[in-house]
């Protein structure tokens, strides 16, 4: 499994040859090696791509993610057969036992909430209102509190005139932000062994990543609080792009041990798949917390 994150933001073209992915730009050739590569994230409509190249990368299980003309992602890889997919981890995802689902979703709501009141207390932001939400949590949640919670958290965060869906530069950032880590969560659940269309809560049929939606939302908060050290842009830049996509490389204080964004995901999202094909008894562990320090071992690569 690769660890580094690319980004092609120019007129380029990507080839494969010897184990490598070959960039040809402007500036010049650089090659990287395809078993580094954990994210390609295709930042411009000016690139060209190979069909072998993206065969390669799919072999490696690396995620590739395509922007449409607003820079703004509108596509990702799905691999058709990964190698731990096999039919006994389809069947038992198609029986997942509904109480189980119910009891994930009713800690992932839990931790979503904390999460987000963890993120308000680091600005020094009162959270009591989001408390108040978490505090009615009912099993499954019943009583839609995460919706409830989510419309208080935003306006503390964001200032009390913030909407949600208002086109504006930092609800772009957030959405950028939120399309990296879903694309993230998409690949570990895919390495796994199972699909992404089965959700234990978000059912929708236009949605192809509805567990994936699901699993997330504990993460989202780490996105918010990194838009919010930033809300006064004006624009999604390649800087704002960057640090959104570095932001994988996060360290975090996951189940009271330090690791990367990146790492937490892949742990967190195989914990609740045990817990879901009834191969673990206890719900997994999801406390999380932010150690407020940059990672010395983070690389992002920008072409």
């Amino acid at each position: 499994m690769g660890w580094r994150s690319v980004i092609i933001t120019q007129h380029a073209k990507l080839t494969y040859s010897m184990n490598m992915m070959i960039v040809q730009t402007r500036d010049g050739i650089n090659q990287i090696p395809i078993t580094d590569i954990n994210l390609l994230l295709v930042s411009t409509t000016q690139a060209v791509i190979t069909s072998a190249l993206i065969s390669k990368l799919a072999q490696n299980q690396t995620k590739v993610i395509f922007v449409d003309e607003k820079n703004e992602p509108v596509t990702e890889t799905v691999d058709y057969y990964p190698g731990a997919r096999t039919m006994a981890k389809l069947s038992k995802q198609f029986s997942w036992d509904q109480d189980r689902k119910e009891k994930l979703w009713t800690k992932i709501v839990n931790q979503k909430i904390t999460n987000q009141i963890m993120v308000l207390r680091n600005y020094h932001l009162n959270g009591q209102a989001v408390q108040d939400e978490l505090n009615q949590l009912e099993v499954n949640d019943s009583t839609n509190r995460e919706a409830m919670a989510a419309r208080k958290y935003f306006l503390t965060l964001f200032a009390g005139d913030f909407v949600r869906r208002d086109g504006s530069a930092v609800n772009s950032a957030l959405d950028y932000g939120y399309a990296i880590l879903l694309a993230s969560f998409n690949r570990s659940i895919a390495v796994s062994g199972y699909i992404s269309y089965l959700g234990i809560h978000h059912h929708s049929e236009e949605n192809q990543f509805n567990l994936a939606s699901d699993l997330m939302e504990p993460f989202r908060p780490f996105v918010d609080y990194w838009v919010k050290a930033n809300d006064q842009i004006t624009e999604l830049t390649p800087d704002i792009k960057y640090g959104l996509v570095e932001l994988l490389n996060l360290e975090i204080k996951f189940n009271g041990k330090k690791t990367l964004l990146t790492n937490a995901i892949n742990g967190y999202v195989q914990s609740c798949l045990r817990f879901l094909s009834e191969e673990s008894k206890a719900l997994p562990g999801m406390e999380m917390s932010l150690t407020n320090e940059v990672p010395n071992d983070a690389l992002n690569d920008n072409v």
